[in-house]
């Protein structure tokens, strides 16, 4: 078997990218096309309907809907860091919370996480999803148990963020428990910043809605600044980032009050 087969990320990536295609896979060609064992692929279409990402049918799967026409750019393998914080990120949701979400490849793959836990799927235990980004709306709105609320507004094609004074209606009669922020920069002195002065805007704006702000960035991302500031140090009060972090920038940021954690 090849490596490529073998690993679990890249199959499910030619599984979705295949069904995006031909709507339908049966076991044998899904098998034929990975280069794996038929229960190997019975058990990736398992894990991928449990996951809402598809639907189980005797002897294969049908596509669900537009969960495979997400930008490439959002899709993360498996040993990437940004999956591990995700991973992490997504442990620190409480059932029936409502949690927001801005956009960005970290912050897609979080909601992702959060989605597939199965003590969240219940009705009682569900939560709510809010976000400006239209890439995460579109896979939880999906997921039958997730209720998600989308944030209006005029929509970046860079990033498929929505911003704007729309967006800025609709947020300020919302309450979330806690936001994951996505950054471009983060540091203890400015804070949390991004490259785009609209979005920098009702990322602000989410952060002041919250009542726990959670960053989750990969370590290329601490000790930056970049061009708009989102919010200060003292509003961010936890961040989720990988164990390559400096250590001086990490030691800084707690020093700042807030809790780091290394993945």
């Amino acid at each position: 078997m090849s490596e490529i087969a073998a690993d679990q990320a890249t199959r499910w990536r030619m599984l979705l990218d295949a069904l995006a295609a031909h709507q339908r896979l049966s076991v044998a060609e899904a098998s034929e096309l990975l280069g794996v064992s038929a229960a190997t692929v019975r058990r990736d279409f398992t894990e991928l309907a449990r996951q809402q990402l598809a639907t189980r049918t005797h002897g294969g799967v049908v596509a669900t809907s537009v969960a495979y026409d997400l930008p490439a750019r959002y899709r993360i393998t498996s040993d990437d860091p940004r999956e591990r914080i995700a991973r992490e990120a997504a442990l620190r949701v409480e059932p029936r919370s409502v949690i927001a979400f801005n956009g960005g490849t970290t912050t897609s793959a979080v909601a992702r996480h959060l989605a597939s836990r199965v003590d969240l799927q219940s009705g009682f235990d569900a939560v709510t999803i809010v976000t400006n980004a239209l890439n995460i709306a579109s896979e939880m709105v999906l997921r039958p148990s997730i209720r998600t609320v989308v944030i209006g507004g005029v929509a970046r094609p860079e990033s498929y963020e929505l911003h704007g004074p729309f967006a800025s209606r609709v947020l300020a009669d919302l309450l979330v428990d806690q936001l994951f922020l996505g950054v471009d920069g983060l540091t203890a002195h400015e804070g949390a910043s991004c490259s785009h002065l609209g979005e920098s805007g009702i990322n602000s704006e989410m952060v002041g809605k919250a009542q726990k702000v959670t960053v989750v960035a990969a370590a290329d991302k601490l000790g930056k600044v970049t061009l708009a500031r989102i919010c200060g140090i003292d509003q961010i009060q936890a961040l989720v980032t990988d164990s390559s972090a400096d250590e001086t920038v990490v030691a800084q940021l707690r020093d700042a009050g807030v809790d780091v954690t290394l993945v």
